[in-house]
């Protein structure tokens, strides 16, 4: 009937069409306008057919996972009246096969998701594998479904969940689309054509019933009183926390609010309407530039793995709460995990942070008790090094001394195998020097985790001058198992992610001096989008580890992160004074009801930040930001100056997934290119009296002259 080079449509027996989307070179089907395009002429192919019916399946292991996001996103940023005709002719597609004049089955195995489940729901009915998830995944991207989603979901599903699927962006498995009446029955994925047929045929013997169906997406929703109840206390919640710098949730659910009491087309022209202005913001080609990127490095990452070596069971040396979240996660991926240390005490404090991990994930119904106990027991406290030389690649975990850690990776190298890696969980010492003390340094790099281990996805694979590109590949591999998203860096005092969060920290430190309020500085610096403020940061991260890790970066970098006079995190490291772990540091701490550490500030504290700093000096909110933002953005141009990371993309997921760097804004150099290099300079130069760590680097500078920008 019709043959494309993404869609073939095949006549089956019983006068039955079959379309079935397989877009070559791709291992998933997407939604781009080659895709549209032959829909259309497949579309006008059925029409004044003699057919029964039509089934919709994808020749991939997935259905669709959506659309081109990559192909679209240059619309986004052009004429509003171009983005408007492409909507309003994509959506006159999917309405066209919503009204066939014969019954429409989509037949669903893995992924479903954004434009690709909304090609389901413009089909009458959709029948799933067991293994099949659905999902709108647009309002993480700051849009919104524009394919009618908002509109066909509530009137297939139940509007509750119609709601919730919307506006929350999450992925839902095959029983959840079962009972919120999304999918009509859930079949073996073998069985689906079958399946799809024996639906058409029932239909026909029950016309009334399969039209009163396509009935009720056309019309209102009668049965909307508790959907409508729900819109605020989803609205809420989507606002707690850095959920309120992304309008996309609340402004999805209040048109759909809205279009509960609409015709289907009214809906679609409000959809549309609310989709174009989403489409054209900041915050929306920010996240979809963040999600282009985390494609763009898992690409990268795949073609390290070529060289890789097979991690079949791993080592971590220094066990305590980050040794132990490390063999935690080691075991939990499948990967039995060697965990030495010195004392007993320290195995031990191991092993209770792997089952304090492991009980929460039972708490949350996420793990079996016996599949925890299948976890633990794959990892192995030791106080010597027996049957090291069957382990793959070993983590060293020790005391951020450099001595102690070259002493004690010297020692394992003689009890491994010569082939296993070696690496290091430093956050600042050079893994070059480090490199030193070994046999054979080419086997060795760093892989740096993020504390606490179990949450933070960044890990940062550092090469030294005599890695070999088979340990950083068998070291991105392994992160990967690990669930974690590797980013490869050069060697240099802090890598990446400390290198350019002490900047930020010094920033902070001088404006303290200047008089600078540290409550009123987290305030803006969280109101500016970060999950938390540099002293409130400090305390959790520990003011002992910052004051200790800023010397070294003073030594590395000391024209620009040697402070030359007393901090405010000196006089409370001094003190003893530390943070959480301590109970005190920019602010006091307490268990609350829930048994969380709850800070409070503190008039003692405060006072004494004053008295070391007397100067008082008023300053507004955005001076803050811009004095914090640019001693962070400047140095994350001189890495990528320096070569400590390859691309502006690496540099800005490092940052997003390292510090937790506002999602939204996109990365430290989409900052820049946001602002524009010429005007970034100018504010630099405008705070020169501060120092080195203001000034702008050649790079920009060169970009600055010539209207560059990080991203095209």
């Amino acid at each position: 009937m019709y043959h494309g080079d993404t869609i073939e449509l095949t006549r089956l027996d019983g006068g039955i069409a079959h379309l079935c989307l397989n877009q070559p070179g791709s291992p998933v089907n997407t939604l781009n306008r080659a895709v549209l395009t032959e829909l259309k002429a497949a579309l006008d192919c059925l029409q004044g057919t003699e057919l029964r019916g039509l089934i919709c399946s994808s020749g991939k292991k997935g259905f669709i996972a959506g659309a081109d996001i990559g192909e679209f996103t240059p619309m986004f940023k052009g004429l509003q009246q171009a983005l408007e005709a492409w909507c309003a002719e994509s959506n006159a597609l999917f309405c066209a096969l919503e009204t066939l004049p014969f019954p429409t089955v989509s037949i669903i195995r893995g992924h479903a998701l954004g434009g690709g489940l909304e090609f389901a729901l413009a089909t009458d009915f959709r029948l799933a594998s067991p293994d099949a998830s659905f999902g709108f995944p647009e309002t993480g991207l700051g849009i919104c479904p524009g394919f009618g989603g908002t509109v066909r979901a509530p009137r297939v599903m139940d509007p509750e969940s119609a709601l919730l699927w919307v506006s929350s962006g999450n992925n839902y498995n095959a029983a959840a689309a079962l009972t919120s009446g999304l999918v009509e029955t859930l079949v073996d994925a073998d069985l689906l054509l079958d399946a799809a047929r024996e639906q058409i045929e029932q239909a026909w013997a029950s016309p009334e019933d399969w039209q009163a169906l396509r009935q009720r997406k056309l019309t209102v929703v009668t049965d909307a009183g508790s959907a409508l109840e729900l819109v605020l206390p989803l609205q809420q919640a989507a606002n707690r926390g850095q959920g309120r710098h992304n309008p996309a949730p609340t402004l999805v659910l209040e048109v759909m609010g809205e279009s509960l009491a609409l015709s289907r087309d009214q809906a679609l022209a409000a959809e549309q309407a609310l989709f174009v202005r989403l489409a054209r913001s900041e915050v929306a080609l920010n996240l979809i530039g963040l999600f282009t990127n985390e494609q763009w490095l898992r690409q990268k990452n795949r073609r390290l793995l070529a060289e890789a070596g097979d991690v079949q069971q791993a080592a971590v040396l220094g066990a305590g709460i980050m040794g132990g979240g490390i063999a935690y996660q080691s075991a939990l991926k499948g990967v039995p995990v060697h965990m030495k240390d010195i004392a007993q005490g320290g195995l031990d404090a191991g092993m209770a942070e792997a089952q304090k991990q492991l009980h929460k994930l039972v708490a949350k119904g996420r793990l079996s008790e016996a599949s925890a106990e299948s976890v633990l027991a794959r990892i192995s406290p030791s106080l010597s090094f027996d049957q090291y030389e069957q382990v793959d690649l070993l983590i060293e975990a020790v005391v951020e001394n450099a001595g102690v850690k070259a002493k004690v990776l010297a020692e394992a190298e003689t009890h491994l195998g010569e082939d296993a890696i070696l690496t290091s969980n430093t956050s600042t010492i050079s893994i070059t020097e480090l490199g030193k003390a070994l046999r054979r340094p080419g086997r060795f790099c760093g892989m740096h985790f993020f504390n606490p281990v179990p949450v933070m996805p960044l890990v940062e694979v550092i090469r030294g001058e005599q890695s070999s590109e088979a340990a950083i590949a068998t070291t991105v591999q392994f992160a990967q198992r690990l669930g974690k998203t590797p980013i490869v860096v050069n060697d240099c005092p802090g890598f990446l992610v400390n290198r350019i969060l002490f900047p930020y920290f010094g920033a902070f430190s001088r404006l303290l001096k200047d008089g600078a309020d540290y409550l009123q500085i987290d305030a803006a610096m969280e109101e500016f989008g970060w999950p938390m403020g540099p002293a409130y940061l400090l305390d959790v991260v520990g003011i002992d580890t910052a004051v200790h890790a800023q010397a070294v970066m003073a030594e590395g970098f000391p024209q620009r992160m040697r402070y030359g006079f007393t901090s405010a995190m000196d006089m409370l490291a001094e003190a003893g004074e530390y943070g959480q772990k301590t109970g005190s540091g920019f602010y006091r701490y307490a268990p609350g009801k829930d048994g969380r550490l709850q800070k409070q500030p503190d008039a003692a504290i405060a006072a004494r930040i004053r008295a070391l700093h007397p100067q008082q000096r008023s300053f507004g909110d955005a001076q803050i930001v811009e004095r914090m933002m640019l001693a962070m953005c400047l140095e994350t141009v001189r890495c990528l100056e320096d070569g400590i990371v390859d691309s502006a993309i690496e540099a800005d997921m490092g940052l997003i997934l390292g510090l937790g760097f506002p999602r939204f804004r996109g990365g430290a150099l989409r900052y820049i290119d946001h602002i524009g290099a010429r005007a970034f300079c100018d504010m630099a130069k405008a705070h020169a009296d501060l120092g080195p760590l203001y000034t702008p680097p050649a790079l920009l500078l060169d970009m600055a002259a010539k209207d560059q920008r990080f991203y095209a």
